[in-house]
C-alpha cells in the first residue's frame, strides 16, 4: 500500500493562491520584471518556498526545479521511492525507465534524501513548479539573494563535497536585484554528489521577513547518519551518479541547460536532438495538475489541443492509462489540487446525476431500480421479435408482407368454411385482405 500523504489548505492554497504577504524592504533595488512574465508570488514568498533547496548543487537544483513542475509524478516518484529504499544513483535511474514519469522526474529517484524531502509538502512541490513556469527569472534572481546571504554569513563556502564560486554577474544583471555577483555551486567530483542537509532559519544569517519564516524539512536520518556539520551543512551519504544529472541551471538566462549527450545516455528509449540544449516543459506529464497563472494555462492548454499531445495526455496507451489513473490517485493522497474529472468523465456523471434525478420525479423511468424490470422485458421482447429478421436489408417491409399474406390466409380459410356451409361469401372493403382500418364485413 502506498503510504498516504497530506498537505495543509491545499485546495485554498491551490485554486485560490496564497493570500498576498506584506513586503518587507530587502537589501538590494528590485528585480525587473519582465512584460511577458506575471507576478504569481511575491519576492518574499519565492524565497520562502526557495530556501530549503536554493544550497543545493546547481545541477541538483536545475533537476529538482524542472521535476517540481510535474508534482503528481514527484508524488508518484517519491511513493516508488520509498517502496524501493536502496535504490539511488544511475541504477535506481534505470529501474524506472518503464515509468511513464518525464525524464526530469526519473531523474530525481537517483536521490532518495531528495525525494524524501520533497515527499513531506507536496503542495511546496506544486508552488515550486508554477514560480518557475510563471516567474523563472524572478525565481532564479532570488535564489541568488539567498545564496549571497548565506555566503555572507559563512555557511556557503568550498570543502571536500562543493565547490563555490563567485563570479561576476553578467552586465545585463549587474543593476538587478541579483546585485554584481553570481554565486555557483558544482559537485567536488562530478561523479559524485553530496546533498547538502540544513536549517533554512539559521543557514541564511538574519532571515528579513519574520512574518514568513522559511520551512525546515528534516532530512531522513538514514542518510546523514553521523554526518559531517560543516558551516551549518549536514553532508550525509554521497550518490555515484554518471548521467543520473543532465540539467544545469544557466545564470545569464535565468533558465535550464542540457547536456543532451549525458541525457540520451541515460534515457536510451528517449532520445532528444535538442539543438539550443535548452529545457522545456511538457505538458503531456502536467497529469491534470491546473497551472496557476493564466499565461501558462492558455499556452500549455493549446499545446495539448494537438493531436500527439492529445494521444500522450489522454494515455491511449494501456500503460499509460494506468499509469495516469496512479497518478491522479497520489495527486489525491497528497492533496494535490487537480481538476474533479475529464470532460468525458464530467459527462458521464451529469448524466448519471440527471438520471437521477429523474427517476425520483417518475418512478417509472429506467433510472429507478423498480422500474429496470419491466424495462429490461420491453428491451428482450423487442430484440426477439426483431430477431427473426436479422440479415434482412428492409426488414420493417418484410414484416409488413407477412402480416399481409397471413390476413389473405385466414380470409381464405374463412371464405371456404362459407361455402361448405351454403352461406353468402363477403370480400374485405378496399379490394385487398385489410383488416382493421377499412373495417370488414
Amino acid at each position: 500500500m502506498r503510504p498516504r500523504f497530506t498537505a495543509v489548505l491545499a485546495v485554498t492554497l491551490l485554486m485560490q493562491g496564497a493570500p498576498a504577504l506584506a513586503e518587507t524592504p530587502d537589501p538590494g533595488p528590485a528585480a525587473p520584471q519582465a512584460a511577458s512574465q506575471q507576478t504569481v508570488f511575491s519576492q518574499e514568498q519565492l524565497q520562502q518556498m526557495l530556501a530549503p533547496i536554493a544550497l543545493y548543487p546547481d545541477p541538483l537544483l536545475a533537476q529538482v526545479l524542472m521535476a517540481s513542475t510535474y508534482p503528481g509524478e514527484v508524488a508518484e516518484a517519491v511513493a516508488w521511492s520509498k517502496a524501493n529504499p536502496q535504490a539511488k544513483g544511475d541504477d535506481a535511474v534505470k529501474q524506472v525507465a518503464s515509468q511513464p514519469w518525464d525524464p526530469s522526474v526519473q531523474a530525481l529517484v537517483a536521490f532518495p534524501q531528495v525525494l524524501a524531502t520533497l515527499g513531506q509538502d507536496p503542495v511546496w512541490v506544486q508552488r515550486l513548479g508554477d514560480a518557475f513556469l510563471a516567474q523563472p527569472d524572478e525565481l532564479m534572481v532570488n535564489v541568488q539573494r539567498l545564496r549571497q546571504r548565506a555566503h555572507a554569513a559563512g555557511t556557503l563556502q568550498s570543502n571536500q563535497y562543493q565547490n563555490v564560486t563567485v563570479q561576476a554577474a553578467p552586465a545585463s544583471d549587474n543593476q538587478s536585484s541579483q546585485g554584481n555577483q553570481t554565486i555557483i555551486i558544482q559537485p567536488a567530483d562530478p561523479q559524485t554528489v553530496y546533498v547538502p542537509s540544513y536549517n533554512p532559519n539559521a543557514s541564511y544569517g538574519t532571515w528579513p521577513y519574520p512574518a514568513s519564516p522559511p520551512t525546515y524539512y528534516p532530512p531522513p536520518p538514514t542518510w546523514y547518519p553521523g554526518s559531517a556539520l560543516v558551516a551549518g551543512l549536514a553532508f550525509g551519504t554521497g550518490v555515484a551518479i554518471v548521467a543520473s544529472l543532465w540539467g544545469n541551471c544557466d545564470w545569464n538566462d535565468h533558465d535550464v541547460d542540457i547536456d543532451v549527450n549525458r541525457y540520451n545516455t541515460l534515457n536510451s528509449n528517449k532520445q532528444i536532438a535538442n539543438i539550443d540544449n535548452k529545457w522545456r516543459h511538457d505538458p503531456a506529464h502536467r497529469d491534470g495538475v491546473p497551472y496557476r497563472d493564466p499565461r501558462n494555462r492558455e499556452q500549455y492548454g493549446r499545446q495539448l489541443d494537438g493531436a500527439r499531445q492529445r494521444e500522450a495526455y489522454r494515455g491511449d496507451d494501456a500503460q499509460r492509462a494506468r499509469a495516469r489513473q496512479n497518478a491522479l490517485g497520489s495527486l489525491d493522497r497528497a492533496g494535490i489540487e487537480r481538476p474533479a474529472t475529464s470532460n468525458l468523465q464530467a459527462r458521464e456523471r451529469a448524466r448519471e446525476a440527471q438520471d437521477e434525478r429523474l427517476s425520483q420525479v417518475n418512478p417509472r423511468r429506467p433510472g429507478n431500480a423498480q422500474a429496470r424490470p419491466v424495462a429490461q422485458q420491453r428491451a428482450n421482447a423487442g430484440r426477439a421479435r426483431n430477431n427473426a429478421f436479422d440479415g434482412v436489408r428492409a426488414p420493417s417491409r418484410t414484416l409488413a408482407q407477412a402480416n399481409r399474406g397471413r390476413t389473405s390466409q385466414g380470409f381464405a380459410q374463412r371464405q371456404g368454411n362459407a361455402r361448405a356451409a351454403g352461406q353468402p361469401v363477403s370480400r374485405p372493403a378496399g379490394g385487398g385482405a385489410r383488416f382493421g382500418g377499412g373495417g370488414r364485413r
